[in-house]
């Protein structure tokens, strides 16, 4: 990996492209390097993941509408919408927008967090729409996908676009458009174009993950994996952006984020180098914001240790800067603590979570969520009891560079109604590489068969993840086999609207 220094430069500079790093994202996008088999091997573990969590969201609010809309868009030899039957088929961006919120809506596909957060599974569905609307292979679908991983990835490792209030998905729209130039096998020229064009396009605001969150929280990625395939279809045409959009004086870094000072480390691979960046991604085993994985487990762990839940008086999370402000009481969200909230509300309350985790022992993407379940007097009275606290240890274990030392949990600290106290800590996730449990392929497995029970027959759960394994062999014009449908008629239809 090379560090490529970024920084805002005077138009009358007149930076050359070579030297800009949208010009430098797509020279990786279009290096011809080989993907390695434990790459190869981990995309398809996270299209499984992607399928699995699509299918169990897909007849819920927001996948029915995102659905709704795409099929107002049909297109002979177009994209497969996931829960329809192969012979529908949509344009390619309406079909990232339906998968894509698909895959998002229950927050439980895969999580890549450093300066900036990311959830790196939504580079997938932009990159598979436009690969099964022009009939490409399993080799060249994988070859996109890795890039998508690594400049999404990488982007996050070096730019923080939270701390001003952005959302995460501009770094998302620079991986997919990328990662499509990688499939399409474009010029470096095309890809730079592209890039700018879905960076300049995909700028919004973290109050999609603030105060009452609505069903956007899920759109979101979608719109970006919408929008990247319009900007490569409009760079293939010959189209060009607005340039330099990481380094002009008018720019996203100059005005949106850390101003005509800043100064990044952007690392990227060298010319040949391999793309390994989605090696450093982990999936979630619980339905949650990331965050909560680790204390989800540690409440499991937990509950063995304490006589009675009745008698805690409070508990205190210890825990990192993020967990504290975006998931904890330090986001001042009264929401966070209502009964009444949504379920993107509660996925963002750890002081919820914890509380139905200590009670309950399990963790289930839709029983945990419930109204009725969260209504619970003795679960409402022990989720008051907790709060949340940043600690500076946690912080700096969150920021690590170290993956052996890196760490998304905390230290939790339960006061009992005699003044004694029950203290244990979690750093990662038992699903995390470091973790307890490592997620392989066969737990992939088995979360796809947990997530489709009763949603998809035997058969269709069988061809999938068959075809799904032979990836790396599957044709050109054979990728309509990674879809899954539901059962005829078992696909919601959405409320009429424009389209």
């Amino acid at each position: 990996m090379k560090l490529h220094e970024v920084r805002v430069h005077p138009s009358r500079a007149a930076l050359p492209r070579e030297q800009q790093l949208a010009w430098k994202i797509a020279a990786v996008a279009a290096d011809k390097v080989a993907v390695e088999r434990e790459v190869t091997a981990m995309i398809i573990n996270r299209i499984i993941d992607n399928a699995a969590v699509a299918i169990a969201s897909v007849n819920r609010a927001a996948p029915t509408s995102a659905r709704g809309g795409a099929l107002g868009h049909a297109r002979r030899g177009g994209a497969l919408v996931f829960g329809a039957p192969p012979r529908v088929r949509v344009s390619p961006e309406w079909a990232a927008w339906a998968n894509g919120t698909a895959v998002r809506e229950l927050d439980m596909h895969d999580t890549f967090l450093a300066a900036d957060y990311s959830h790196p599974g939504d580079n997938i569905p932009p990159i598979l729409a436009v690969a099964q609307t022009l009939g490409r292979s399993g080799r060249e679908l994988i070859r996109g996908i890795a890039t998508g991983y690594e400049i999404h990835i990488d982007l996050v490792r070096a730019i923080c676009l939270h701390k001003h209030k952005i959302d995460h998905i501009t770094h998302l729209a620079a991986g997919q458009a990328a990662g499509i130039g990688t499939l399409l096998k474009l010029p470096t020229e095309t890809i730079y174009q592209a890039v700018q064009q879905a960076v300049h396009v995909s700028v919004t605001t973290r109050q999609s993950r603030k105060g009452e969150i609505s069903s956007w929280k899920a759109f979101a990625p979608a719109h970006a994996g919408k929008l990247a395939v319009e900007a490569v279809d409009r760079a293939m045409r010959g189209e060009g952006a607005p340039s330099p959009i990481y380094e002009g004086e008018d720019s996203v870094i100059a005005w949106v984020l850390d101003g005509p000072d800043a100064v990044y480390q952007v690392p990227l691979p060298e010319a040949g180098e391999v793309k390994r960046a989605i090696l450093s991604s982990y999936t979630k085993e619980h339905s949650a914001e990331y965050q909560a994985q680790a204390l989800i487990d540690l409440a499991f762990r937990m509950r063995g240790q304490l006589p009675d839940l009745s008698r805690v008086r409070k508990i205190v999370i210890h825990t990192s800067h993020h967990t504290h402000y975006v998931i904890g009481t330090g986001a001042n969200d009264p929401q966070k603590m209502d009964p009444k909230a949504s379920r993107e509300t509660l996925d963002h309350s750890i002081m919820y979570m914890f509380a139905v985790a200590l009670q309950d022992g399990r963790w289930h993407h839709v029983d945990s969520y419930a109204p009725k379940r969260a209504a619970r007097p003795d679960t409402v009275a022990l989720w008051h009891k907790i709060e949340t606290r940043e600690d500076p240890v946690w912080t700096a274990r969150y920021h690590e560079t170290d993956p052996d030392k890196l760490a998304f949990g905390g230290r939790v600290e339960i006061t009992l109604d005699d003044g004694s106290t029950v203290t244990d800590e979690l750093a990662v996730a038992n699903a995390h590489p470091n973790g307890a449990r490592p997620f392989g392929r066969d737990d992939y497995i088995r979360k796809f068969l947990t997530m489709t029970e009763g949603l998809i027959s035997a058969r269709e759960s069988n061809r999938f993840l068959e075809q799904v394994q032979e990836l790396p062999r599957l044709a050109a014009g054979e990728l309509g086999a990674l879809n899954v449908a539901l059962p005829a008629g078992a696909l919601r239809a959405s409320k009429p609207g424009i389209f």
